[in-house]
């Protein structure tokens, strides 16, 4: 299991993100907010810059808010500056289109990945009936076929089997781990935060930091818990049954134990737990994701460590769960 960290991004994730890569986290993960952040391929770009080793990746891009040619563009840039160190998220855009006015996108979400894919290998591709291509010269982008790996944020059936048609992995948050042994890669968000020594709950801090998680479940618990809908089990003039919450799953994607140096968190509102040793100066970050991936007798784990710091302005994530859940600090297990 690889430890890795995501931001709400703001002016500070290049930072945030070079601090990661000192502290071991395997991979930074950047929101696409634009309503209420910078741009997340420039970041991104800074940040390579700035780093040698950890991968660098938006999660989740949201297909309605760029041409697939801007994105596939912005990919194949980043994939110049950090070599080897690249990949990619879609979602459809909870946070990221409500911030606009819209709804988020439909599970037509193949139809915009597939030309992304199809750029990025040097083919042509179709969208809105006219045909497409990388036509970078030498200089402008890296040769064609450029491979990346492609994550896919789904929660349900229909997303889910879309992601299995079309991408290498799965992106989801709190305690959606249920199909994560589907995949060989299952990217898994956790809200929350490292506390101080006596740090409350509600501290400034902490809600500056673990509050991006926070409103993102708020969010979540209204947008779907308010809309009246029928669920699948519901029949016309019956009352919709709400969504049931999802508890964490007691499997090996969610299981592990917690470094020394690291003292159970939650974000606010939730009981404080046994306190251990504070954490570094440096604040944290809103959420941190895993790669679990199948293990391989014999390999060696990566280290985890503490959390980088958090960016200034906290922004949601674009992958959405039905309840909040207590963040725990990932370590290899």
């Amino acid at each position: 299991m690889d430890v890795s960290c995501q931001f709400a991004t703001s002016l500070d994730s290049p930072e945030h993100i070079s601090v990661a890569e000192q502290l071991g986290y395997h991979r930074a993960w950047l929101h696409d907010t634009p309503a209420q952040s910078p741009d997340v391929w420039a970041m991104l770009a800074l940040a390579a810059e700035r780093t040698h080793r950890i991968g660098v990746a938006p999660g989740v891009l949201v297909p309605t808010l760029r041409h697939p040619m801007v994105n596939a563009s912005g990919a194949a840039t980043l994939a110049a500056l950090s070599p080897g160190r690249v990949a990619l998220a879609f979602g459809t855009g909870f946070n990221g289109t409500r911030a606009l006015g819209a709804a988020p996108a439909t599970w037509s979400l193949s139809k915009y990945v597939r030309p992304v894919r199809a750029l990025l290998r040097g083919d042509t591709a179709q969208w809105d009936g006219a045909p497409l291509r990388m036509t970078h010269p030498d200089g402008n982008a890296p040769q064609r076929p450029i491979d990346l790996p492609v994550l896919v944020s789904a929660l349900g059936p229909k997303g889910l089997a879309i992601t299995r048609e079309i991408a290498d992995g799965l992106f989801t948050v709190n305690g959606e781990t249920a199909h994560a042994h589907e995949f060989t890669w299952a990217a898994l968000g956790i809200h929350g935060t490292v506390l101080g020594e006596d740090e409350p709950l509600d501290s400034p801090r902490v809600r500056g930091t673990a509050g991006p998680g926070n409103a993102l479940a708020y969010h979540a618990a209204y947008e779907f818990a308010a809309t009246p809908r029928l669920c699948p089990v519901d029949k016309p003039g019956s009352t919709p049954s709400p969504p049931t919450p999802t508890p964490n799953a007691t499997s090996p994607f969610t299981t592990s134990t917690s470094p020394a140096s690291v003292r159970r968190t939650a974000p606010p509102g939730t009981p404080a737990a046994g306190r251990r040793s504070p954490p570094p100066p440096s604040p944290e970050p809103p959420t941190a994701s895993a790669r679990h991936s199948a293990p391989t007798p014999g390999t060696a784990s990566p280290k985890s460590s503490t959390s980088p710091p958090a960016p200034t302005s906290p922004a949601n994530s674009n992958a959405s769960s039905p309840s909040p859940a207590p963040y725990e600090p990932r370590s290899t297990a």
